[in-house]
């Protein structure tokens, strides 16, 4: 494994000190130059996925990992889009985030800079390829992508469109390099042996995935283990508004780590509440599992087990509990919660902030869904994951979190007595 994968650490910190040095207008170049290849490669593209969807059905990938994976006309062009996105992007290299003097005369700033080399790991989802890329080049990251062995094929198409808008907009084309194989030794490499290149690791999949790389990597690591995330129906909940958002937190799409898992909801309004949004959940095909008292108050619920509440389903199924006031809520979420995204539906403005306030999490949210847990929502143009930790970055991971700080001192012959 090291013939393969040692040249491509050496290529990347060679390409990252030179990408550092890249004006934005560069970068952003290569950027749209990417995304008018994405366009113009689209059946290609469609091709190479639909080979991946093949042999994914005939591996018997469960249908929230084929959703993951596929992709259609649509879905390219959004991965285009998101890349020009990226690029109308501010400059997030080289800002001045704080400046000062001090009595001796020195001037002191803080300065924005690249993190150098990002491994970034992912499972099916073939557009991450573009996103992780995109917001590595727009922060002046060199990337090093290591995607499922289910996308294979649809990621190197998109990935020969990056380096063709790399090539064009004469950057170093090793400023993004895809690992060449799907042999899973590839990944135990790049998170023992090869901390001399790759700064960080960005993981982006399911829960095995993440936790092997929390638990293996030799350098920092950006993400999050699961999306537990939780919708709390309080007791001045609008009856029509709690129903529509519970429906997008779930149902929207139930694959990704913002959708709602769990739904709380107040004892005091859980007769009023509860019986309309379970049934729109079930017409659209979702299975709900509840507590005893959820089960008494609507048709069609099955009983929830001690495991239900700390489970990410990833597909149509949501587990229900009817809890005692806002206290009881908070409580479970960070009980049996991951600290990715919480959402509150109430019209009762100091309920509202007393949750947005104690509940810890990197995301939460007041009457809106979960699924607008993410960078593109938050207008960050695409993001490389949701960040739960609480050093470095934290919620949704776009480009200006991609980068650290140096102090930049100006003196004029000062000397330290």
């Amino acid at each position: 494994m090291a013939a393969i994968m040692d040249p491509i650490g050496r290529a990347a910190r060679r390409a990252a000190a030179q990408l550092a040095l890249t004006d934005n207008d560069r970068r952003n170049q290569a950027l749209c130059a990417a995304a008018e290849a994405i366009r113009g490669q689209c059946q290609d593209i469609l091709a190479a996925n639909a080979r991946d969807m093949q042999s994914g059905a005939e591996r018997g990938l469960s249908r929230s990992m084929l959703d993951r994976l596929m992709l259609d006309a649509d879905r390219v062009e959004a991965m285009a889009a998101g890349i020009e996105a990226v690029a109308g992007l501010p400059d997030p290299v080289g800002k001045v985030i704080a400046e000062w003097e001090r009595p001796n005369g020195l001037r002191i700033q803080r300065v924005t800079v690249p993190l150098g080399v990002i491994g970034i790991i992912y499972e099916s989802r073939p557009n991450v390829t573009a996103d992780a890329a995109a917001l590595c080049l727009k922060s002046g990251n060199a990337s090093i992508l290591r995607g499922g062995s289910e996308s294979f094929h649809s990621s190197n198409a998109i990935y020969a469109c990056l380096r063709d808008g790399l090539s064009k907009a004469g950057i170093d084309v090793d400023a993004v390099q895809m690992v060449p194989t799907k042999d899973r030794a590839a990944v135990g490499y790049l998170l023992s042996s090869m901390n001399e290149w790759i700064d960080v690791v960005v993981p982006r999949g399911g829960k095995s995935l993440i936790k092997r790389v929390q638990d293996d990597a030799r350098v920092p690591v950006i993400g999050h283990l699961e999306g537990i995330c939780h919708v709390y129906l309080h007791e001045a909940a609008e009856s029509a508004m709690a129903r529509d958002i519970v429906l997008n937190a779930k149902m929207r799409r139930t694959g990704i780590c913002g959708a709602a898992e769990t739904l709380l909801v107040d004892r005091a309004a859980a007769a009023r509440l509860l019986p309309p949004v379970a049934e729109a959940l079930q017409a659209a095909g979702c299975e709900v599992r509840g507590d005893e008292t959820a089960r008494e108050l609507a048709e069609g619920i099955r009983e929830a087990s001690e495991t239900d509440w700390s489970t990410e389903y990833l597909d149509a199924v949501i587990s229900v509990r009817v809890v005692d006031g806002i206290d009881e809520a908070i409580a479970h979420i960070g009980r049996y919660g991951s600290g990715h995204t919480e959402s509150i539906v109430t019209d009762d403005d100091a309920a509202a902030e007393y949750f947005l306030r104690n509940v810890d999490s990197a995301i939460v949210l007041r009457n809106a869904s979960t699924q607008f847990a993410d960078g593109g929502e938050f207008g960050m143009g695409a993001e490389i994951g949701i960040a739960t930790g609480r050093v470095h970055a934290r919620g949704p991971v776009g480009a200006e979190q991609l980068t650290s700080y140096k102090y930049v001192v100006r003196g004029s012959g000062q000397v330290r007595p």
